[in-house]
């Protein structure tokens, strides 16, 4: 991606109230508002981040969507994980280009997307054929076609196993992922990422216990809260309304058996108490 935009595009147009379009830009084609219109063959070929002049006199800035805005905005049927859990998870599943990653409960693409244009490779399990259908759709639109051929959805339930092996990282959105992580400690190199959204903090505790009794180690769980702040001049002060809680991420290591370790990772140092007590 350079800073030329380019016939295909999604781009947007935002006006001095910092209202926001979302355009294809197609050639021969206008986009139309209250104050005009631009002619799409003024912006192809041209870079982005200037202002431009409606027939009407409107002025209108020119820019690429941010990945976070085109996720709010794209068509979807099951609810999407927001940007404020999609940076994190990036982190804490450590993704990196050329990792191979399973992911379940594909949704409308958001996350896939995200990891995708980080580098991953991914191997997805989505039961309805509609959210896989809508996920590719979603994905070839926004990150370009090429970007399939490191996206592969099958219509199955991860419930029921993980014929792959070998993966770097696994990554659940599902409603419980408890029953997943016996197939994901078989479908996981040692030392790979798993990390699993859920919105209830029941859910995490079945899937802390989970990780615990199928060989996984180095487990945290983590919530994010996002809160903007209102900077006018000297006027600095919090938003009135914050992202609140949307989910918990737990991640998690599979480790190697600890029968082949020299000790468990997290084991705590004993007490001597007698010897103490003597003391």
């Amino acid at each position: 991606m350079t800073g030329i935009l380019a016939e295909g595009e999604i781009i947007q147009f935002v006006d001095i109230k910092d209202r926001r379009y979302s355009v294809t830009l197609e050639a021969g084609k206008e986009f139309h508002s209250h104050a005009g219109l631009i002619r799409h063959d003024d912006v192809i070929g041209k870079p982005e981040g200037r202002y431009l002049k409606s027939t009407r006199g409107g002025s209108y800035l020119v820019i690429r969507p941010t990945l976070a805005e085109l996720i709010l905005k794209m068509p979807r049927g099951a609810q999407v994980i927001y940007p404020k859990d999609l940076g994190p998870i990036l982190m804490m599943a450590d993704i990196y280009p050329g990792a191979r990653v399973f992911e379940s409960g594909v949704g409308s693409g958001a996350l896939s997307m995200t990891m995708l244009r980080a580098g991953a490779h991914i191997t997805g399990y989505e039961l309805r054929e509609d959210f896989a259908q809508r996920a590719q759709k979603n994905v070839a639109e926004i990150l370009g076609e090429a970007a399939l051929e490191r996206y592969d959805i099958q219509l199955r339930s991860a419930y029921d196993g993980i014929d792959e092996t070998g993966f770097d990282r696994v990554v659940l959105d599902l409603p419980e992922p408890w029953q997943v992580i016996p197939h994901a400690a078989k479908a996981l190199r040692t030392g790979g990422v798993f990390v699993a959204y859920t919105p209830s903090v029941m859910q995490v505790s079945k899937v802390r216990e989970s990780l615990k009794h199928n060989g996984f180690g180095m487990a945290e769980t983590t919530e994010f809260l996002q809160r903007g702040w209102h900077v006018e001049g000297q006027a600095v002060r919090p938003d009135h309304r914050m992202v609140g809680h949307t989910g918990f991420l737990t991640s998690a290591r599979l480790l190697e058996p600890v029968a082949n370790a020299k000790a468990p990772l997290d084991a705590a140092p004993t007490l001597d108490t007698a010897s103490s007590e003597e003391e």
